[in-house]
C-alpha cells in the first residue's frame, strides 16, 4: 500500500506542477517584470537587477520562517491564477461552442454565412466551368489538373468558415452542428439525445480517444484564458502583448485541431456503435442484418426524448 500511496503522490504532485503552479508561477514572474519596468522601462535590465538585489538585501528574507512563508505564498498565488484560467478556460470553452442568441451572436452569424455563400458561389462556378470545358469521349468528364487544384482550393477555404452554411457564430460551434446534422441526416437520430446513452456503451479505447480529444480542446480554452491575462498585462507593460499574441495564435490551432478530432471521433462512435445501441434498447434484432436504418434513428430519437 505504501509504494501505491508514495506512486500516487507523486503523480499527483507532478500534475500540480504542470498544470497549476508553473504556468501561474510564469504569469507572476512576467506580471512582476512588468509592474516593476513599466512601459518606459520596458526594456531595462539594470533597473530590474537593481530591484532584485534591493529585495535580496532585505533583513526579513535572512529568516528562514519569512522565506519559507514567502515561497508558500508564491505557491499559492500562482495557484490561484491558474485556477483562475482553468474557469475563464471553461467560460471561453462554452463561448466558442455557444448558439447565436444574443445580437452580437447573431451579426457574427450572418457574416460567417454570407462569408459561406460567396466562397461556395465560387466553389460552384469553378465546378461548373470545369464540367463545360472538361467533357471528354463517351460522354466521361475529363477535369484537367488546373482546374482541379482550383475546386480544391476553393472548397478548403470554404470549409474553413464551416464545413456547411453556417448557424452558429463560430467555427467551432458550426463544427459540432455539422456533426450533428450528418448524424441526423444519415441515421435520423438526434445526437444531443443519442450520446449520453451512447457514451455509457462504447468501449474504452474509444472513450479514451474521445476524452483526449475533449481534453486538448479544454487546454487549449485554458491557453486563450493566459492570451487574456498577458493582454491585460500589456496595459503596464507592452512586451507582454507579444506573449498574448503568441498564446492566443496557439490556443487557435489547437482548438481547431482538437475540436476537429472530437467532431470525427463522435461521428464515428455512431456509425460504428449506434446499431448496437438500438439493439440494447430493443428497436432492432439482434440477428437482422444492415446498418442502422432511418426509422430506427426516429425512434431511437422519440425513445431518448420521451415524447417532450
Amino acid at each position: 500500500m505504501n509504494p501505491l500511496l508514495a506512486t500516487l503522490g507523486d503523480k499527483l504532485t507532478e500534475r500540480w506542477l504542470n498544470l497549476l503552479v508553473l504556468p501561474g508561477a510564469l504569469f507572476l514572474a512576467a506580471t512582476a517584470v512588468g509592474t516593476t519596468l513599466g512601459h518606459r522601462h520596458w526594456h531595462d535590465i539594470d533597473r530590474l537587477r537593481t530591484t532584485l538585489d534591493d529585495l535580496a538585501a532585505l533583513p526579513a528574507l535572512d529568516r528562514t520562517g519569512t522565506a519559507a512563508l514567502l515561497v508558500a505564498l508564491v505557491l499559492l498565488t500562482a495557484t490561484a491564477a491558474s485556477l483562475a484560467a482553468q474557469f475563464l478556460g471553461s467560460v471561453i470553452e462554452r463561448y466558442w461552442l455557444r448558439f447565436g442568441r444574443d445580437p452580437l451572436s447573431r451579426a457574427l452569424t450572418a457574416r460567417r454565412t454570407r462569408k459561406w455563400q460567396e466562397r461556395d458561389a465560387k466553389l460552384g462556378e469553378a465546378v461548373g466551368h470545369a464540367h463545360q470545358t472538361g467533357a471528354g469521349p463517351n460522354g466521361a468528364v475529363m477535369i484537367p489538373s488546373s482546374s482541379l487544384a482550383r475546386i480544391q482550393a476553393l472548397t478548403e477555404a470554404r470549409d474553413r468558415v464551416a464545413l456547411r452554411e453556417p448557424a452558429r457564430p463560430t467555427w467551432y460551434g458550426d463544427r459540432m452542428q455539422a456533426t450533428a446534422d450528418r448524424v441526423e441526416a444519415a441515421y435520423g437520430v438526434d445526437l444531443a439525445a443519442l450520446w449520453p446513452r451512447l457514451w455509457l456503451i462504447l468501449p474504452e479505447p474509444a472513450v479514451r480517444q474521445i476524452q483526449s480529444a475533449h481534453d486538448s480542446f479544454g487546454a487549449a480554452a485554458r491557453l486563450a484564458a493566459w492570451a487574456v491575462g498577458y493582454a491585460l498585462l500589456a496595459c503596464w507593460w507592452w512586451p507582454a502583448v507579444l506573449a498574448a499574441l503568441g498564446c492566443a495564435a496557439v490556443a487557435r490551432s489547437r482548438a481547431r485541431t482538437a475540436l476537429d478530432a472530437l467532431a470525427g471521433l463522435i461521428e464515428a462512435a455512431v456509425d460504428v456503435h449506434g446499431r448496437e445501441l438500438a439493439t440494447r434498447v430493443g428497436l432492432v434484432s439482434p440477428e437482422a442484418p444492415g446498418r442502422l436504418a432511418h426509422d430506427t434513428g426516429d425512434g431511437m430519437s422519440a425513445v431518448f426524448r420521451k415524447a417532450e
